[in-house]
């Protein structure tokens, strides 16, 4: 681990040192920042166009990144006139510039746009950033605009947009696949990605970002791409900061704040969240198994609870060392648990035969963690526009304890047999990468970059077995196991960047070394990994004019399992299900076609994606018969599958009050390979639709209903049933919007199930859980200083030059 850290270090001041006397572009420079003024957020792709003040003749122009910074280069001396102009804002003109000669850099400072204002028959409609912004290379949702799920989770927020798949139980999905990578600020999370997502107050995101095709800059993991979640993040001087507060009807609260302050050479903020989520419902399934020539079916029936709590505390320090240069150091600590338990009736019998029994089953989990994180970020910006050198370090860790007992009682209450299972075990990763972009005149650029990370994980599981003589949990030991399981992967990566005309073009390619060793501690086996892979990307686009385009794009990815994915021995879940890992499991690889057009009609936006994805080596998790009414759940490469979709969104505005998103996913679906020494091949056709209203009346209040359908869909081994769900929440700003309060109610209908099929030789099983539906939910948000503050004298259209960019 030094020697790594030097090399980091040591490539980052020669790099620093290299370009440090990089001078400035010739000619005067006039820049800024464009700030939406109500929220203080960066606008991205806004026009800025430079006048004469005289003639009025243009005289240069450019559109913002994505941190609202713009740069305008090789200004002559003299007096001009700058306009800045964004769909659903009111144009902001800047008169007097006055450039003279000598001068270098002209720096506005932060320029403030504001929302338009439309008055009509007494309501009145306030222009604010879209539910769905399409970017080049990916999607924006703006969350402070999904009312329906302020209560909740990322999850929530999730159910809502497209390309995402949630199913009832909060299982994500991206593009039909559950394999794809998570992003906390840009930084891969220490806990599985649906974990996290559940552990992430909605209150406290500013907007998630979706990357289906990501360029070779990004991890190459995951089946179906990135999902990206921005924290809310203070951008004005002094003090502000934001507290909300949540409960259900059902047992589920929560509470989180943010504050920070910031002035001209640093930022400091800090913020916390706890809280508790539940889900009960009720569940029955059929089921049968034939290991030899008698049938032994099983039937259950009753109540199930799932309940999900978690807290964390998150600080960080922005230190702008020069104008040029940014260190930020950020630290979270968090702990989670889950819980889940059943209480079955179960009906038991054999064919042929006499046998029939009735029993209880009592099943209890848990699993739970803390864990914390630490992350250190330097960003050098030289004097030519775009031209940067980054680099972060991240080291993190998490423990990991998990205990499942199972027990089966008669009708008196007496325990005929039971087994509990624990797993515990720490998890450390290390991370480091160093950036590195170059301009190479207007319209290209070069990217290159060095990246690795290293992860431990320890893991324990034990069996206990109860003794009815004695009636304690006796510890087997020949069912008991520990690994140490070790990852390294290091990687290269360069982008190539042309911009000719109206087309774009990027072309990248990255390089990945891994090793993979698991050590069996038990027994001294070991399974190892030592190779090389590359991953090339390619994304194309087409402006037509300002109103259309069309896009391209092609990338390789890889998912590779998880831990227990090949742990090769057997961990009992309850009495009739056992999981067992494959260590010869191999990684997925995937390859990734995207091509879309986008239109805008007015308002109006239409949006139309095609994707053809293909996965090489496809892990599913397949059941087998272990005995007698007794599953075996276990990993196996089983072939290919071919996904080929169409996903269309249309975003209008029938009133000028109401805004309606239609999103619609269409896809076919095929799984052919080898399973248990047999050729199989399944297919589908699934679709999903969403459909978003929003209402607005005056500048303080917003209705919102959605609807969600999901329909049906096959794996390898069994297929799921669709459903349908409806969710609707009442918003009402006071105290000029310092004070917001929203009801939503969840579930509106009572449809959400989940019911599933599986079968296979010697086996069939059938699976409805019901979540208890219409949950009422409430919750208040205040701002503090309402996100804004009096600028401490700047003028409207400079400010702070020191202002920060999401790294």
């Amino acid at each position: 681990m030094k020697k790594v850290l030097g090399i980091v270090f040591l490539t980052f001041w020669t790099l620093t040192i290299l370009f440090a006397q990089a001078g400035p572009a010739p000619g005067g420079v006039i820049s800024g920042i464009i700030l939406e003024m109500n929220h203080m957020q960066p606008v991205e792709y806004a026009n800025i166009v430079l006048y004469s003040q005289s003639s009025y003749e243009q005289v240069t122009g450019t559109i913002s990144d994505k941190n609202g910074f713009f740069r305008l280069e090789n200004i002559r001396p003299g007096n001009y006139l700058l306009e800045v102009k964004f769909i659903g804002f009111y144009a902001k003109t800047i008169e007097n510039i006055r450039m003279r000669p000598g001068s270098g850099t002209l720096d506005l400072g932060q320029i403030y746009i504001k929302p338009a204002v439309l008055e009509m028959n007494g309501v009145q409609v306030t222009g604010e950033k879209p539910l769905i912004e399409y970017q080049i290379d990916k999607k924006v949702i703006n969350v402070s605009n999904q009312i329906t799920s302020m209560s909740g989770t990322a999850v929530d927020v999730l159910e809502n947009i497209p390309s995402v798949e949630v199913d009832i139980e909060g299982n994500v999905s991206l593009r039909g696949s559950g394999s794809f990578t998570l992003l906390i600020d840009g930084r891969p999370s220490i806990l599985d990605p649906s974990d996290a997502l559940q552990t992430i107050p909605a209150s406290t995101i500013e907007n998630i970002e979706i990357i289906t095709n990501p360029s070779a800059r990004f991890d190459p993991d995951g089946v179906s791409g990135i999902i990206n979640i921005i924290s809310k993040r203070s951008k004005i001087e002094g003090v502000s900061g934001i507290v909300n507060m949540k409960g259900d009807l059902i047992g589920g609260y929560g509470t989180d704040f943010l504050v920070s302050y910031r002035n001209h050479h640093y930022n400091v903020f800090v913020g916390g969240d706890i809280h508790k989520r539940q889900m009960p419902g009720t569940s029955k399934s059929e089921s049968y198994t034939s290991p030899n020539d008698t049938i032994f079916y099983l039937n259950s029936r009753g109540d199930s609870d799932f309940s999900h709590a978690s807290g964390s505390i998150r600080g960080g320090l922005e230190y702008f060392l020069t104008q040029s240069d940014l260190l930020r150091f950020e630290a979270r600590y968090g702990s989670r648990g889950m819980e889940r338990g059943t209480d079955l009736r179960y009906e038991q019998w054999t064919n042929p035969g006499t046998f029939y029994n009735f029993y209880n089953s009592i099943s209890n989990s848990e699993r739970g963690n803390t864990y914390y994180s630490l992350s250190l970020d330097y960003r050098r910006r030289f004097a030519r526009k775009g031209h940067e050198l980054s680099g972060q370090l991240i080291f993190d860790e998490r423990s990991g304890d998990e205990e499942s007992t199972s027990e089966l009682t008669d009708s008196s209450g007496t325990i005929g047999s039971g087994r509990r299972t624990t797993e515990d075990g720490p998890v450390k990763r290390y991370r480091y990468k160093v950036d590195y972009v170059l301009p190479l005149g207007e319209d290209n650029r070069f990217e290159a970059g060095l990246q690795g990370r290293t992860g431990h994980i320890v893991d324990n599981s034990r069996l206990y077995e109860y003794d009815p003589q004695s009636g304690q949990y006796e510890f087997q030991d020949e069912y008991s196991y520990s690994t140490d399981y070790r990852r390294t992967i290091n990687s290269l990566y360069a982008i190539y960047s042309a911009n000719p005309g109206r087309f774009g073009i990027q072309t990248g390619l990255r390089g990945e070394y891994t090793y993979r060793n698991i050590e069996l501690l038990n027994d001294g086996g070991t399974f190892s990994i030592d190779c090389w892979d590359i991953f090339p990307t390619l994304h194309m686009s087409y402006q037509y004019d300002n109103e259309r385009q069309l896009m391209a794009s092609y990338t390789r990815r890889i998912q590779r399992p998880r831990g227990w994915y090949l742990e090769p021995f057997l961990t009992w879940s309850d009495a009739y299900n056992a999981r067992q890992g494959n260590p010869d499991l191999q990684p997925e690889y995937i390859d990734s076609y995207e091509t879309g057009y986008q239109r805008s009609i007015g308002k109006s936006l239409v949006t139309l994606e095609a994707y053809y994805r293909v996965t090489h080596n496809k892990i599913e998790h397949v059941q087998s018969v272990y005995g007698q009414n007794i599953f075996l759940h276990t990993t196996a490469n089983v072939g290919n599958d071919y996904a080929f979709g169409t996903e269309m969104m249309l975003s209008l505005n029938p009133l000028k009050w109401w805004n309606v998103n239609l999103i619609t996913n269409l896809y076919d679906y095929r799984v052919e390979g080898e399973l248990n020494g047999k050729d199989f091949s399944r297919k589908s056709f699934s679709w999903n639709s969403r459909l978003n209203n929003t209402l607005k009346f005056g500048k303080s209040t917003r209705i919102q209903f959605n609807m969600n359908y999901r329909s049906p869909s096959v794996s390898s081994q069994g297929s799921r049933e669709g459903y349908f769900t409806a969710d609707a929440a009442v918003r009402r700003d006071f105290l000029d919007r310092k004070l917001s309060a929203i009801l939503q109610l969840r579930d509106i209908f009572g449809t959400a199930a989940r019911e599933r099929t599986s079968e296979g030789e010697g086996f069939y099983s059938h699976s409805r859980f019901i979540r208890q539906s219409r949950v009422l939910s409430f919750t208040l948000s205040f701002n503090i200083n309402n996100y804004k503050n009096e600028r401490n004298n700047q003028r409207e259209n400079g400010g702070d030059e020191y202002e920060d960019e999401e790294m």
